[in-house]
């Protein structure tokens, strides 16, 4: 007995005619041929593009030796303290020089169980299984974040020289150390709403969060080593010069040898969402690290603005914190970010054009990594035409680590810089004197803290 496909069933007559198709075109066939022995990505190459790499710029901004963030998503981390190693080096008197990554590593994971924990108790009458809470739970103890939590933590805690705290295997490796504390966290919050459920009251139910900090500290500890209060500094210079500071705080050490007012700095966005609007201040529900710190803040604005403060920052010398989607239209072994760098569509005789805002709206793009603007490459007519990009993923790839940005890549998959405010209109800057609009947790301009 014959049964009549459901309305829009594929039918033996819809996959032959796609078959069909497909083999009545030569060229798909050699694409499957190449396909089936190479990486759709090599096969896809633009040679032009490939040829047409330098890594010349007309302006560029003092580096040092790429550094590397291991398997770990701790991009934020590394692109916020590679801004001022080089002021520190230049303090210093050394050609080069890093912070401790360890260091904020261990006082941002402590912060973010704490903040978990406060997120659990303001969220307690909200269903278990809804969306909130689902997402809440579903990483607590993420390595990524944003601009502003990473002040939270460099002014709360300051930075120290990378020799006085290195690295570990689980920093360098943080996969099971998250989901050795993430288990905890989660028994944690499961405790919690069990209490509130049973009736506890709001300050016995505090006080059993409270409680739960001297383990999570204690398994930091473990895999990340204590941070130090105080630590004994002492260096020799590039000229070979003996130097010695004696005891010092590392909020002390930051405020010597780097001293920038993080305050002056400000997020820019663009976000052309219809969702969202320019010219907005915006900041994310349930997104922070630091419990009483300052909110994750984004000024929303079109293209240009925030393409020109980024271009002048660099021409005055000073790099360019970002977040992108840098998994696009990127090669890594190159080190090039290039939207015309695959030639895809040929390949599989289609269109695979969205716009920015399409891509957010639709899950095709959003933010997953964060790096450093390192320099601009401008036309005679003073528009840019590439970027230096200072990664993290050590030397491997690219100038030494060091990576290529063409500008029509910074058009479609960059969306956030972080630049003084003298970069930044006045008409702006007045943005951060009003209420900001709260996005979803989960909203694409919150992603750089659960992706990188």
């Amino acid at each position: 007995m014959n049964v009549p496909a459901a309305p829009g069933a594929l039918t033996p007559d819809t996959i032959a005619r796609c078959a069909d198709a497909f083999r009545a075109d030569p060229v798909a066939r050699i694409a499957r041929n190449a396909v089936a022995r190479t990486d759709v990505r090599q096969v896809a190459m633009n040679r032009d593009a490939v040829a047409a790499i330098s890594h010349t710029y007309s302006h560029t901004v003092a580096t040092g030796k790429s550094t590397s963030q291991n398997s770990s998503g701790r991009c934020w981390m590394f692109a916020g303290l590679n801004l001022f190693r080089m002021k520190a080096a230049a303090v210093l008197g050394l050609e080069d020089f890093e912070l401790s990554q360890n260091h904020l590593m261990f006082w941002d994971k402590f912060e973010k169980a704490n903040y978990f924990l406060e997120s659990i108790l303001a969220t307690l009458d909200e269903p278990k299984g809804g969306r909130l809470v689902d997402w809440l739970v579903a990483s607590p103890l993420q390595d990524g974040g944003q601009w502003d939590m990473f002040v939270n933590l460099v002014e709360k805690y300051g930075v120290v020289p990378k020799e006085v705290m290195p690295e570990t295997h689980s920093s360098s490796n943080s996969g099971v150390m998250n989901g050795m504390i993430t288990l905890r966290l989660r028994k944690a919050a499961a405790e919690l709403r069990a209490a509130h459920a049973a009736g506890a009251d709001s300050e016995a139910l505090r006080e059993q969060k409270d409680a739960v900090l001297p383990t999570i500290y204690r398994m930091l500890a473990t895999h990340l080593g204590e941070p130090p209060q105080r630590f004994h500094w002492q260096w020799r210079d590039k000229d070979k010069l003996f130097h010695r500071d004696g005891e010092i705080t590392p909020r002390e050490f930051y405020d010597k040898v780097v001293g920038i007012d993080l305050h002056q700095m400000v997020c820019l966005i663009h976000c052309p969402q219809d969702t969202k609007s320019y010219h907005r201040l915006y900041t994310v529900g349930y997104l922070g690290n630091v419990v009483g710190g300052y909110p994750v803040r984004y000024l929303n604005v079109p293209l240009p603005v925030l393409k020109d403060a980024a271009k002048g920052m660099i021409q005055d010398g000073h790099p360019v914190w970002f977040g992108c989607d840098v998994g696009k239209s990127f090669d890594r072994d190159l080190g090039v970010m290039d939207t015309t760098l695959l030639e895809v569509e040929a390949l599989y005789g289609t269109s695979l054009a969205l716009d920015k805002a399409a891509r957010l709206d639709y899950g095709h793009s959003l933010m997953t990594h964060a790096m450093v603007l390192a320099g601009v490459d401008l036309g005679d007519d003073g528009a840019p035409r590439k970027w230096r990009v200072e990664n993290s993923w050590g030397e491997a790839g690219g100038d030494k680590g060091y990576m290529l940005m063409t500008d029509a890549w910074f058009d479609e998959y960059l969306y956030e810089v972080v630049v003084d405010r003298r970069h930044v209109p006045e008409s702006v800057l007045a943005l951060l004197d009003t209420t900001p609009d709260v996005l979803d947790p989960w909203d694409p301009m919150g992603s750089l803290a659960r992706a990188c």
